[in-house]
This record gives C-alpha cells, sequence and structure tokens, in this order.
C-alpha cells in the first residue's frame, strides 16, 4: 500500500477545507442551529416530550443525520469532481496509486470532515439542551459508518457528475427531503398507521432510528435493521465504486 500517497491526497483534501473553514464547517453549523432554535421553539412549545424525551433533546440526533449525510456526500463529490474538472485527474490516475488508495484518501477525507462536523454540532447542542448518551459506542459506529457511507456516495456523484449543478441534484433533490421526511423532527410511531407504513419505505428512516436509539434507548424500527441496512448502503456503494474503476466509466475519457 502506498501510504505516502494515502497521506499526500489526504491532507491535500483536509488543507481544502481549512481554507474554505467558512463553508465548510461554519455554515453548516450556523443552519444546524437555527434548525433547532426554529424547530426547537416553535414545535417544542407544543409538544413537551417525544417518548420520554425533550422535543429540543429528541431533534438532536436526527439534526445532526441531516448534516452528516449532506456534508459528507458533498464534501467527497467536489472532492473527486475539481480534479476532473481541472484535468488533473489524469495524473492521479497515472501515477502508481492503486484505485483503492485513491478511494481511500478521498472518501477517508471526505468522512473525518463530516464526523468533525456532526461532534462540533453535537458540541453546540449541548449549549441549548441536556443531552444523553446511553450507547456511546453504538454512536460512534453509527456516526462513523454513516459518514464512510455516503462519502462513499458522494464520490459516485462526483465522478457521475458532468458539471457543478449536478453535484447538488442528489443531495438537495433527494437526500435532504427524505431526511425531514425520514423522522429527524418527530416519531414514526406519532404518524397514522397508513402513513407509518408508507415511511418504512425511506431507507433514511433507519439511519436516524439508529442513530437516536445510541441516544436515548428508543427506536422506531430494531437496532438490528438499521444496522443492516447501513451495511447495505455500503455494500452497494462499494460495488459501485468498483465497477467505476473497473470499466473506467467517466474516468478514462
Amino acid at each position: 500500500m502506498n501510504v505516502h500517497a494515502i497521506r499526500a491526497i489526504y491532507r491535500f483534501e483536509m488543507a481544502r477545507t481549512r481554507r474554505t473553514l467558512m463553508q465548510s464547517i461554519v455554515a453548516p453549523v450556523l443552519s444546524t442551529s437555527l434548525y433547532f432554535i426554529v424547530f426547537g421553539s416553535a414545535i417544542g412549545s407544543r409538544i413537551q416530550e417525544v417518548n420520554g424525551v425533550s422535543y429540543g433533546a429528541f431533534i438532536v440526533p436526527g439534526l445532526i443525520m441531516l448534516s452528516l449525510l449532506s456534508q459528507s456526500i458533498s464534501n467527497a463529490s467536489f472532492g473527486i469532481y475539481f480534479p476532473r474538472f481541472t484535468g488533473t485527474i489524469y495524473e492521479l490516475l497515472s501515477a502508481p496509486v492503486s484505485y483503492f488508495e485513491i478511494v481511500l484518501s478521498y472518501v477517508g477525507a471526505a468522512a473525518t470532515k463530516s464526523v468533525l462536523l456532526g461532534v462540533i454540532i453535537l458540541a453546540t447542542a449541548a449549549l441549548f439542551v441536556p443531552i444523553r448518551i446511553l450507547h456511546p459506542l453504538w454512536m460512534v459506529a453509527f456516526l462513523l459508518l454513516t459518514a464512510i457511507t455516503f462519502s462513499l456516495l458522494g464520490f459516485i456523484i462526483g465522478i457521475w457528475a458532468d458539471n457543478f449543478e449536478k453535484l447538488q441534484l442528489v443531495p438537495l433533490l433527494i437526500i435532504t427531503p427524505l431526511t425531514f421526511l425520514g423522522g429527524a423532527f418527530y416519531s414514526v410511531d406519532m404518524l397514522p398507521p397508513a402513513w407509518k407504513v408508507i415511511t418504512l419505505f425511506n431507507p433514511i428512516v433507519y439511519l436516524i432510528s439508529g442513530f437516536r436509539w445510541s441516544f436515548y434507548g428508543h427506536a422506531d424500527v430494531d437496532v438490528a435493521v438499521s444496522l443492516g441496512m447501513t451495511a447495505a448502503f455500503l455494500a452497494v456503494f462499494l460495488a459501485i465504486t468498483a465497477w467505476i474503476f473497473k470499466t473506467g466509466y467517466r474516468l478514462k475519457n
């Protein structure tokens, strides 16, 4: 394994975060804080508790997951798209660096940035409401697994996209709506029976439910199912990434 190449790409991507600190860290934290204030104040005044947890504390895992999913995709997609846009991707492909090392570098950097953002949002939320984490190890596991999985999705989108508009197509039109409808701000148990069944077809529900369980010990779906769904996402995205490098899809032309 070319450790020097992995370290070089990883450091370059992390350095880009430091150069764009306002966009990469500050803006998502401020946006999430506004969500927290608006939803916590407007809805929290009408819904005191959900499953024995104050509404303000209840929405914290959903807010973290909302930022984690969108930022993981955005960081990874831009990271690999920009070398394609400038043409420097061909220098990388001709270098003595394997496809595995390329993916590990870009996805690792994107996941690191997303996890860091999630931790900052968690610390920010703790300033507003008391937060308890019943299963810290599982919380970290869900956080890391989700960040890596959706950074892989972002990497795939960055290779698929042929313009900057397409980079935001999936996060804005698919991931964000599914997250809002996936129990980020409410419990699935609060829905009417028919809507509850429909909601269970939303894959984001399983991610949010498992992550919230690690905080408060309550889940809308079985934790094993949530973990299995996340692992299934990871397996699918790994398979697609392997296919991309095997066929040279949008890399060799």
